[in-house]
């Protein structure tokens, strides 16, 4: 058994998942206590060049299989090649983005190796000789501290933006190793038999800024405002589940705990009472500014800056000032 951390490195099309390049900086960080090497490990087909730009953002050392069975991610070939890397070379930690897919293959990970999955980490640090991870319960109200004591390697998944994305350094060397898939197409009991692709907008797990329409947008019409704002700051746009139910907007805008789990710049919520559910999916953005007509909702106990309101006032008048102050 080695001190060496392993990253899984997400990406689709050749483009890598923004959670993969903070995992691989926490990683970085996480060696100089360890006195391990940072392991990327790259899964796909046509994505050899992408181990160089691991090596650049971190990585000491690129697993590489390129293969056909591997083009599209699917959980049963990704989980059987990853654990048995973890089993051949013996890494302490294996790191992963707190994504869809993360989420996925971590737990698959951990079942296989018998092991320990720490999920949704915001902060990660060595203690002892042992990484203690800080991940939110109670749909986020208290924050617990975990850690994997008898297995290895313990398998942790962190949240999006939680980490700092390092500044890749195009002089780094590092070594890439090619190795091989488990599992033949023939063993791989499911297929990838296409894409839908989501149109227009921002992605919600890599947003800087969100702006979210909740019940008081009133109807599809009312996210008109919200998406204009959102346009102008290069936002994402996401709702809260009520909205969502309703049939205002589809579903993939859901924040919350039902939704997606995002920690933007900021987070600015229009119209939304705040319930628990959502605060479990937008509390840890790092500013939060509400606008309701409620004065006792209870986003007003997370915003930072609050506005006591009619949305549709303040929404196009926020807008307005912006697009002269930004020429947008």
């Amino acid at each position: 058994m080695s001190n060496d951390i392993f990253v899984w490195i997400e990406q689709f099309n050749g483009q890598v998942a923004g959670p993969s390049w903070e995992a691989l900086g926490a990683a970085r960080t996480l060696s100089q206590a360890l006195g391990g090497q940072v392991v990327a490990c790259l899964f796909g087909q046509g994505v050899e060049g992408l181990a160089k730009d691991a090596i650049a953002y971190g990585a000491d050392r690129v697993l590489l299989a390129d293969d056909p069975t591997l083009a599209d991610f699917r959980l049963e070939p990704y989980a059987a090649l990853l654990a048995d890397l973890a089993r051949q070379h013996g890494p302490a930690v294996i790191l992963m983005g707190a994504t869809a897919r993360g989420r996925d293959l971590g737990p698959a990970v951990a079942v296989a190796l018998e092991t320990g999955c720490v999920a949704d980490c915001t902060a990660l640090e060595v203690q002892d000789g042992q990484l203690v991870a800080t991940r939110p319960i109670y749909a986020g109200k208290l924050l617990s501290t975990c850690t994997v004591p008898e297995r290895r390697p313990a398998v942790f998944t962190l949240r999006a933006r939680a980490f700092p994305k390092p500044e890749p350094d195009a002089s780094r060397t590092g070594e890439v190793v090619r190795v091989a898939p488990v599992l033949k197409e023939e063993e791989i009991p499911s297929k990838v038999v296409g894409f839908q692709e989501t149109v227009g907008g921002v992605n919600l797990a890599d947003a800087a800024i969100i702006v979210s329409g909740g019940r008081g947008v009133g109807g599809p019409e009312g996210f008109e405002p919200i998406r204009e704002l959102a346009r102008v700051l290069k936002a994402a746009v996401g709702a809260s589940r009520a909205a969502v139910d309703a049939g205002w907007i589809p579903y993939e805008h859901q924040v919350g705990q039902t939704g997606k789990t995002v920690s933007p710049d900021l987070y600015i919520a229009c119209g939304i009472s705040g319930a628990i559910q959502h605060q479990a999916g937008m509390r840890t953005s790092k500013v939060i500014v509400a606008i309701n007509k409620d004065p006792e909702a209870p986003i007003f106990q997370l915003a930072r800056y609050g506005i006591v309101g009619d949305l549709f006032k303040y929404v196009p008048a926020l807008t307005e000032e912006l697009k002269k102050r930004l020429g947008a």
